[in-house]
Parts: structure tokens; sequence; C-alpha cells
């Protein structure tokens, strides 16, 4: 091994964060940090590493999402959680400021102006890189404020083109419906610097009512009905064809469905969307688990968009009278999920495969350390559990998109901009 291996091999075994250091003491770090061949080395290393993310909540708050966040992961060596990194400073004075989404390192930021003006901010939190969105031209001040009094309009939306572990570009999309009974998209894309609009035909607009969280994943926002036993999904970076849109039904449709516990949501885990449930079968509870395979629906086999990869009896909790009701899969484990306790207002790691499970109180130490090495910090969560309960009856209950995963990226990333004219 000569010396420029040895030393790629020894910064390789750095957290990005101390990598991020060495990049800014020479020219020559740098040259060789921003190399393809380096990134590719790295992630390729520390493939099955751990990353620092966040549960959030699904409700817009002011400056932070986060109830449980995992900070000390081995990739990023960071010795705060995510969500506590979002600090934001506006060019002028605004009496609110909402953080609207997180995905793949990036912010989604609302502001309001003293004098009523909305502002829209994407912004990276690691560098504190931010880019305010211009308002769409299509719409005037006054359009969005009748819009969203007639809780028209949603502006949540937030979605990323992802390439060897960098962010290549992002997309803030609002959907709208008019007043014609038809939905559009607003689109605006940070490689033009352009809004676009999109007419969607592929469902009523009676639907979109009540749909105004998503879970964005590979370009594709996914999009939770409160009363429906469906979810619908669109496409924003496969082209413009209606296709792009699907309505995916859940995976216990029909007689299964009477069986089960628990509102509908869903999740995810290792790059695919995922759904769970609690089902009681002859007296017998057990956890299943789905992941979606594809979103392309077959008449003859409407199951075949989904694959059962987790169907595990819950004794060891149920013989410690542990009543419970699911928050989200590990991002990056699908055998690990993540359980909160209502009656010790405790959150459970439960690992499906081993049965393996660990209690973790919200307190103000955090040192408490999560299956997969990295340290959990709780910011509100016990508080935010109380006020939101899963459990109800499902074939009355409203499902919930109520949880979701904001995850670091693998490598170290520049806010996309758009190109100057």
């Amino acid at each position: 091994m000569d010396n420029q291996e040895m030393e790629l091999e020894v910064l390789a075994r750095l957290p990005l964060k101390s990598i991020a250091r060495f990049r800014s003491t020479s020219k020559t770090w740098k040259r060789l940090i921003d190399s393809n061949f380096f990134r590719n080395f790295f992630i390729s290393r520390n493939s099955s590493s751990s990353i620092s993310w966040s549960i959030i909540q699904m409700q817009p708050h002011k400056l932070t999402l986060e109830i449980i966040g995992h900070h000390g992961c081995k990739t990023w060596g960071l010795t705060r959680s995510p969500g506590s990194l979002v600090s934001f400073f506006v060019e002028r004075a605004i009496k609110k400021l909402l953080v609207l989404a997180c995905t793949d390192g990036l912010v989604l930021l609302y502001a309001q102006a003293t004098d009523g003006t909305p502002m829209y901010y994407v912004g990276n939190t690691l560098f504190q890189e931010w880019f305010r969105i211009p308002l769409p031209p299509f719409l005037s001040l006054q359009d969005l404020e009748i819009l969203r009094t007639y809780d028209r309009f949603s502006d949540s939306g937030l979605v990323t083109k992802m390439q060897s572990g960098i962010v290549l570009s992002y997309k803030v999309v609002w959907f709208i419906t008019r007043y014609d009974a038809q939905v559009d998209f607003a689109i605006y894309s940070s490689d033009t610097g352009t809004w676009e609009t999109r007419n969607v035909t592929c469902i009523d607009s009676i639907v979109w009512y009540g749909m105004h969280n998503s879970i964005a994943l590979n370009g594709i926002l996914h999009w939770i009905h409160d009363k429906i036993s469906s979810f619908i999904a669109y496409d924003f970076y496969g082209g413009h064809d209606d296709r792009l849109c699907s309505i995916v039904d859940f995976p216990d449709n029909g007689e299964l469905h009477k069986l089960s516990r628990f509102r509908k949501t869903i999740t995810t885990s290792e790059g695919s969307i995922v759904y769970f449930n609690e089902f009681r079968e002859n007296g017998n509870l057990t956890l299943r688990v789905w992941r979606l395979v594809t979103y392309i629906s077959s008449i003859n086999a409407p199951e075949g968009q989904w694959q059962l990869i987790w169907d595990v009896s819950l004794a060891s909790l149920i013989e410690l009278s542990i009543d419970y009701f699911p928050v989200v899969m590990h991002p990056l484990n699908s055998e690990i999920i993540y359980l909160w306790s209502r009656g010790k207002n405790m959150l459970i790691l439960f690992n499906l495969r081993t049965h393996a499970f660990r209690l973790h109180e919200e307190t103000a130490d955090d040192s408490s350390k999560c299956m997969d090495g990295c340290i959990l910090s709780f910011n509100g969560c016990s508080e935010y559990m109380q006020m939101h309960n899963m459990v109800a009856i499902p074939l009355y209950g409203p499902n919930h998109l109520l949880f979701s995963q904001f995850v670091l990226p693998r490598w170290m990333q520049r806010l996309p901009r758009p190109q100057p004219n």
C-alpha cells in the first residue's frame, strides 16, 4: 500500500464531520475529498455504518419537527441530533416560522413577514445554506390567502433526486384544489429555478381534502387519506404522464382489515414504503409488516404489490403487560421497529428477527444508546404521543400520517441552486 492509498484508507475511517474539517485546511485535501473517487470509496466503505436520523412529527412546528433524534452515529460523528441543527436567520422581521418538510438532509421552511408576506426557504442544515424560493408568478398574494383560508392548498411537499449519495436537485410541491373540482400541482424545480403547473386527473378532487402531509421517497410523494383504505403516490421525476400517479391499496383490505387494530399509516425502511399493523386471529396477536414492491396494481392479484416481510408474535411484550402502538420502522434496518408504550410512557425498540427489545424513557440525559449504536435524544416526545393515539376501530377511525423519518445523507452535499441566467 503506497502513501496515497494509506491516506485514503485513514481518511475514509473518519466521520464526515472530521473530513469536512480536513477539506478546509488545504487545496490538496479539498481536491482529494471532492473527487468522485473518494466519495464513492467512502460511501462503499461505510455502507453499513449508522447514520444520524430523526423521528419527526407530521404537524407544522416552529423550528423543529423532531421528537426523537439519533446522534453520535458513525458516519457523521455528530454530537447533536439532526433536528437541533436547524437554525435560521431571515432578512426581515417575521411573525411566524414553520418547518414544513424534511427529506434527504434538506429542510423546507415557511416564514410569514410582519406585513403578512409569505416566504419559503429550502436549506441544508449541516452547512447552514438557505435559498429563498420565489413565489409562483401565476398566483397573487390574494390568491394564496384565499386558497389557504378555504383549505384548498397544501404547501408541504419536498422531493429530491439522489445519485451516489448526494442530492442533485429538489422540487417544492404544492397541491391546489380548484373551484371547478380539478386538482393542480404547482412545482418549483431547483434545476430550472422556475415554477410549472400540472393538472392531476388520476383521482377525484374530493379525495385530496384531508391529504396535507406526505412522505417523500425516491422522488415520489406519498399521501395517505384519512378515510379511504389506499394511499396516493406521484413520481415527480418521472415526466409528465398521468401514469406517474398511483393509487395503492393497503395489503390488509378485505376480511383481514376487520382483524386489524391500528389506524392505517405508512413509513419507510431500506429504501421502500412499509406498512404495519397488529392483527388478532383465533385469540393470537401478531404484528405484520409489508414492503411495497411495485406501484403498479394487477387486477388479478392486487396483493402482489406488497411483500409480507414479518409476521411476528408479540408475546414478550404482552407478558409484561406493555400496551403499545407502532411509530416507524428503522429507516436503514427493516428488522427494527419503533413502538410507543402508552402505559409506561416509554419508547420501545423491538427487533423483529430476534424478538429482543429495549425500553427508553424520555429524560434529560442524552446517554441512552439504541440498537444501531447511536445515542437517543427526546424533544417533547411524550407530550406528542399523548396527544395522538393510533388505536381506533379501523372500520370507522380515520387513518393518520403522524410520524416520518428525517435521514441525513451518506455524503457531504451542498444545497443545489438554479443556474444563473
